[in-house]
């Protein structure tokens, strides 16, 4: 026993002391270390899932190996320096969604200044994150007004309460489900949703918490309470949208509309902030330019688009980033419709799955997919069998290999590698394991 206890303690100790040297110490241009590190975290990953019996120590662990990120300044993204600008804005008196960044330098507002303009990814942009991702910059700029790593440490404190309430959450729903407890280790202790969501400051974390919340608030009947907490999801970020037409089919007619209806609702509140035609303007235009003008780590679209290379010449994604969009949209729209028909599964296993391969069609056809992005299917994959989710965490982490310290310059060769290697071994488990479980 005290063997066991001092192994579980010496990986415990390797694990924290690799994501700080990643967080602390390396820079996202210096690829082979970077790699190489989240290589041994994964193998430390890997053996712990597999060897490990002490479930409620590695829980404990990786809300400690989190914790142990709280000062570091996320080095593998610049996200978070939009994130203060836009949140310094709001204390200033002025919306994020109706001026652009460049345009507030010449207003001489204390903390918008030209070295944090210098930073921002986005300058001729305006803003795209909803109305509760802004509340939390907002509130980072209130308690440290000059400080970008006393924000940092704020917003970073709001993540660590969303991913440990994710880990709790999960916890409940395994056990009230009777699925493997182990399963809750393949979230908490993922290196990818580690280093992104807590190191990188990446705000899936509080939508996965939401939608969590939501789950589990729907398995005790709360129809009310988890709509609200849907809504909280989409006022994060608005991709749980893509959810609401399968939920037709797990929730019946009846509690459906009461769902929908108090979705609603709870957005429009939320989205009162942006109820100036002005403001509604920019947020439409920032995100017809996400849809238009970006592509990272695509899959089909990488496809389509080197067709219409040959085709006509051109990068034809302003016409084909909203056509995949809207067949993104069909497809769907057929699962949902096909899932809710269906007879066999039945709560959070149904939900979970129908969620699962909703934000699978969607990530297949967009035009980027950042490693963050997959962190939810991962969350959602655990009440599940399929574990394909687990194998893109690890895959996904190879796009950054395109970063230089000049720029980025991405690898199709691995870009190719990354999605051949998924989609195969997803092939796997839907021809072969589904024999034994039966995706209905």
């Amino acid at each position: 026993m005290r063997n066991v206890k001092a192994r579980s303690f010496t990986l415990l100790f390797l694990f924290t002391t690799i994501a700080c040297y990643v967080m602390y110490i390396l820079a996202r241009h210096e690829s082979v270390q970077l790699i190489a590190s989240f290589g041994a975290l994964f193998l430390l990953y890997g053996w712990i899932i597999q060897k490990e019996s002490n479930i409620k120590f590695w829980l404990t662990g990786s809300v400690i190996i989190r914790v142990s990120l709280l000062v570091a300044l996320p080095n593998l993204s610049d996200d978070f320096y939009r994130f203060i600008w836009d949140g310094r804005l709001w204390a200033a008196g002025q919306h994020p969604f109706a001026v652009l960044p460049v345009d507030v330098l010449s207003q001489n507002i204390s903390g918008l200044d030209a070295p944090l303009f210098d930073k921002l990814n986005s300058k001729e942009y305006f803003t795209i994150y909803p109305p509760v991702a802004q509340f939390v910059f907002w509130l980072a700029a209130k308690i440290s007004p000059h400080s970008i790593m006393g924000s940092v440490v704020v917003m970073r404190l709001f993540i660590l309460w969303a991913e440990t309430g994710s880990i709790i959450l999960i916890v409940k729903l395994l056990d009230r489900f009777k699925l493997p407890p182990r399963n809750a280790l393949l979230y908490a202790l993922n290196p990818l949703v580690i280093i992104e969501l807590t190191g990188n400051l990446h705000f899936e974390a509080f939508v996965i918490f939401f939608l969590l919340l939501s789950v589990w608030l729907l398995s005790l009947d709360k129809i009310a309470m988890s709509a609200i907490s849907f809504a909280l999801a989409i006022g994060v970020k608005l991709l749980p949208v893509i959810f609401l037409p399968f939920l037709l089919g797990v929730l019946g007619w009846r509690k459906a509309s009461i769902f929908y209806s108090i979705t609603a609702i709870s957005c429009v509140i939320l989205f009162i902030p942006l109820s100036d035609q002005r403001v509604l303007e920019g947020f439409s235009q920032s995100l017809n330019l996400y849809f238009q003008k970006f592509e990272f780590n695509a899959s089909l679209y990488y496809l389509v688009r080197e067709y219409g290379f040959w085709k006509v010449g051109y990068n034809t994604i302003q016409t084909t980033g909203w056509k995949l969009g809207l067949v993104s949209s069909i497809l769907i729209l057929a699962f949902s419709y096909l899932q809710g028909m269906s007879r066999g599964r039945s709560g959070v296993d149904k939900l979970s799955t129908g969620f699962l391969f909703v934000l699978l069609i969607y990530f297949s056809l967009s035009t980027i997919v950042h490693p963050w992005y997959v962190t939810s299917l991962l969350a959602f994959s655990v009440f599940t069998h399929f574990r394909f989710t687990v194998l893109w965490t690890a895959l996904i982490f190879l796009s950054y290999v395109g970063y230089s310290q000049t720029g980025f310059s991405e690898n199709h060769v691995i870009t190719a590698f990354e999605y051949v290697a998924l989609f195969g071994y997803l092939g796997y488990e839907l021809l072969w394991k589904e024999k034994e479980s039966g995706l209905q």
